[in-house]
């Protein structure tokens, strides 16, 4: 019996990617696809309107973009909005963000440290449980 492959995670993260762990969510049979962002003095496709074909593939976010520039938090907005109700959505946030961006992270988990492997283990259950329902 053939094993279907897991959905694609995407990972919105600044700087590089060694910035964040994807090899945990990788070992739990996910491909992970990693975003940067956009550079400055762009626009994310996301918001240009153009779609973002990393974003149409993904089952499951881990959202580690800025939440201080106000183009990240329109992107994860954007997210919320284009998603499936079910696929997962998890944002990093920093101390004090959770309560100054409320409005921004409605509707999305959040974690306020770096993602350990019991976050992600539990994040890749969520969207294995995603799949199984859309």
């Amino acid at each position: 019996m053939e094993e279907t492959p897991l959905g694609m995670i995407l990972v919105d993260v600044t700087g590089g990617e060694e910035d964040f762990d994807r090899s945990f969510l990788e070992r739990t049979g996910h491909t992970v696809a990693v975003c940067h962002g956009p550079d400055h003095g762009t626009l994310c496709p996301m918001l240009a309107g153009t779609g973002c074909p990393k974003v149409d593939e993904a089952h499951g976010i881990v959202f580690v973009l800025d939440l201080d520039r106000p183009q990240h938090r329109a992107i994860l907005h954007r997210y919320r909005e284009v998603m499936r109700p079910e696929v997962p959505i998890r944002a990093v946030v920093r101390p004090g963000q959770r309560e100054r961006f409320a409005g921004a992270l409605d509707g999305v988990e959040l974690w306020e440290h770096a993602p350990n492997a019991a976050d992600l283990d539990g994040f890749a259950a969520e969207v294995e449980a995603a799949d199984r329902v859309g």
